[in-house]
């Protein structure tokens, strides 16, 4: 496992790291397979995302950043987020993690700080299963999740499209803590089948 560094501190999002978080982001969606989005961001369209990741609950945004500056979106060397796994009712107790590095941050172990801190965020919470998503190919990505006790649950094959391109997307599972019994009834959900 990297070595992590001690001059990195984790901590929630807030809306001043929206400019350097769309930055990161928008990198991968112009130089890699590894989101399905094809087209960059702004800040403004990015702004509801950040705001779906309170500091607390179940759906996180941690963002892992170089030192102590007085400018909090300065030196952010990436984040990782808890998200609904689906929008109906019988989901709430499972949700979506990802983790995305700054480019110059990548193999540094700040993945790893950021899962270490974002399932210590989530024990508390009422979830029951992680799941990732990872498109392929994607080796650090795999060796991270395995590391943090996900298992291979299956591979969608070419199912995404972009540069030109199918890709598979690997789906990976994490079982949780739940705080409820397997028998506790969300509520009732309204959308349809």
């Amino acid at each position: 496992m990297p070595r992590i560094p001690t001059e990195v501190q984790v901590r929630p999002g807030t809306d001043a790291d929206l400019e350097a978080l769309t930055d990161l982001y928008n990198h991968y969606v112009r130089e890699t397979a590894l989101t399905f989005d094809t087209a960059a961001f702004t800040p403004d369209e990015r702004l509801p995302w950040l705001r779906s990741h309170p500091e607390d609950g179940p759906y996180r945004l941690l963002v892992a950043q170089e030192g102590s500056t007085a400018d909090n979106a300065t030196g952010i060397l990436g984040y990782a987020t808890s998200s609904p796994y689906r929008p109906k009712a019988a989901y709430s107790t499972s949700v979506e993690v990802s983790v995305y590095c700054a480019p110059g941050a990548t193999g540094r172990g700040i993945g790893t700080l950021l899962y270490k801190a974002l399932f210590e965020a989530l024990a508390g919470e009422d979830i029951h299963r992680a799941y990732a998503g990872i498109a392929q190919p994607n080796e650090p990505s795999a060796r991270l999740h395995d590391a943090f006790g996900f298992r291979h649950v299956g591979t969608y094959t070419e199912v995404g499209r972009k540069f030109g391109r199918y890709w598979d997307v690997s789906w990976y599972e994490k079982p949780l803590l739940s705080r409820t019994a397997p028998n506790a009834s969300p509520a009732p959900s309204r959308s349809p089948r």
